[in-house]
């Protein structure tokens, strides 16, 4: 795999996180169907996505010093 990414914007990871977190929210007594579990790691992912590049951004906003090679 050459085109790497972060491994919070993998709906792969997000959706193996949910399909974890499924039975035990059922246990305690929430039952998600297949199609909110999608849903869920859908939205797990734009979220995750999103709060990486707002992390990003305020870190290179905030820095005291340039990036160089």
């Amino acid at each position: 795999m050459l085109d790497m990414k972060p491994w919070y914007q993998s709906k792969t990871v997000w959706g193996a996180l949910v399909a974890i977190g499924a039975p035990l929210l059922r246990h305690a007594g929430f039952d998600l169907g297949s199609a909110e579990e999608a849903e869920v790691a859908d939205a797990l992912t734009t979220l995750a996505g999103t709060l990486g590049g707002l992390l990003a951004l305020y870190g290179r906003l905030s820095a005291t010093k340039g990036v160089g090679g």
